[in-house]
């Protein structure tokens, strides 16, 4: 392994993925992006326009314009998802998430809410769209989009749904190629969302309340009198499940019971899934609102949303996700997506080396590939690198396994 075996198959992995887009890009915009998808791995500590400037071979200044330039991240990231998502089966994860930034003159600033906290606090919001694999329990993150605050919402007359249907809206076509499930959090089970998102051909794969109002659909026959046929028999008591009317599918650590119920807040039928923990909690209650879907799909696909979490996880941890000093929403963007894409890129690289994945170890790897290629130009010697080897490649690799 020569030392600059992993930094070339890094940019390499950029380079055939920016050569596969539709969207042609000029080879200034070309270097500086591969450039800046290097150093978001390489820098160590905060991310910033002064950091880039400072590791990288481009000044300060040219991050500052490149960063409020438009780039196709979606499309960069769905062919990404190829060479990793190798599963059958597939779904569009959406998860919005808390962002801390200060400052008075931030665009889109303002409260939102905190998971990790419990809580609505200051700062920003972006919504996370990642496409899962359920199969191999993986996800790629495809796209960041900043929320923008109440006043500017109700300045358009729309609220946050409304905001995260447009968001998905705008990448219908693309993400059909991926996936027609949408694997969202509870929040999302509301009845103006779901209808959206089936004017757009997805179905929604997510959690009721506990307290949900579901209803057994009716064994009735059509009468042929006049008026609405009757559409349920009874509410279901999810203590006392009529087990003549569900299916119980086997499962780790509880009790699973699925059937074909009607909720009554999204006003229409939904393949419903019924959890019952070995420990004695609420029963929790999970639906898609396609009812020839599966039960144990069901389970499985909302399990796998929690893959789009780790991504904003490892970016908020290694590549500077809440980092960016910038106060304009084009290059806010940027370092959202930036901070996302190099995770993907790091869960290529481990792929095609053979490696089990891990940020801290890639992170590690990357960086210390890259200030011996540094030391090695500065100093002006050109060493043999069959000699070398064995020596580059533990440099390369030292304090990798313990990260």
């Amino acid at each position: 392994m020569d030392r600059t075996s992993i930094l070339n198959q890094y940019r390499g992995i950029c380079s055939d993925v920016l050569g596969e887009l539709t969207t042609k890009l000029n080879k200034s915009f070309k270097s500086f992006l591969m450039e800046t998808l290097i150093l978001y791995l390489v820098i160590p500590g905060r991310i910033n326009f002064l950091q880039l400037g400072r590791y990288g071979k481009s000044c300060e200044q040219r991050f500052r314009q490149n960063f409020s330039k438009d780039f196709d991240w979606l499309e960069f990231n769905l062919s990404l998802s190829d060479r990793v998502l190798t599963g059958d089966r597939k779904a569009i994860a959406i998860d919005p998430s808390y962002i801390s930034k200060s400052g008075k003159n931030t665009p889109w600033i303002g409260y939102f809410w905190s998971g990790a906290a419990g809580q609505a606090k200051r700062g920003l919001e972006i919504l996370g769209v990642g496409l899962i694999d359920v199969d191999n329990k993986d996800c790629i993150s495809l796209q960041a989009v900043q929320t923008p605050d109440r006043q500017t919402l109700e300045s358009r007359d729309a609220n946050l749904i409304d905001w995260y249907l447009l968001v998905i809206k705008s990448m219908r076509e693309k993400l059909h190629r991926a996936s027609r499930h949408v694997v969202a959090d509870a929040y999302f089970a509301k009845n103006n969302f779901v209808t959206g998102l089936q004017e757009m051909k997805f179905d929604l794969v997510s959690r009721f309340r506990d307290d949900a109002a579901l209803y057994y659909p009716t064994l009735q026959k059509p009468t042929g009198k006049k008026g609405r046929p009757k559409l349920y028999d009874g509410k279901i008591d999810m203590a006392n499940l009529d087990t003549t009317r569900v299916q119980k599918i086997n499962i780790d650590n509880g009790d699973l019971y699925t059937l074909v119920a009607y909720s009554k807040s999204l006003k229409r039928m939904v393949r419903l899934v019924v959890w019952y923990s070995k420990d004695g909690k609420k029963p929790k209650l999970f639906f898609s609102t396609n009812p020839e879907m599966s039960g144990k799909d069901v389970i499985e696909f909302y399990r796998t949303r929690f893959q789009i979490e780790f991504c904003f996880r490892d970016a908020k941890g290694f590549t500077g996700l809440m980092q960016s000093q910038a106060r304009d929403v084009a290059k806010l963007s940027f370092n959202f997506n930036a901070s996302l894409t190099s995770i993907n890129l790091a869960k290529v690289l481990a792929r095609e080396r053979g490696i089990p994945f891990s940020m801290a170890s890639c992170k590690t790897m990357i960086h210390n590939a890259y200030l011996l290629e540094r030391f090695i130009c500065v100093s002006g010697i050109k060493p043999n690198r069959r000699l070398n080897d064995k020596l580059v490649k533990e440099l390369i690799e030292f304090a990798a396994s313990a990260a």
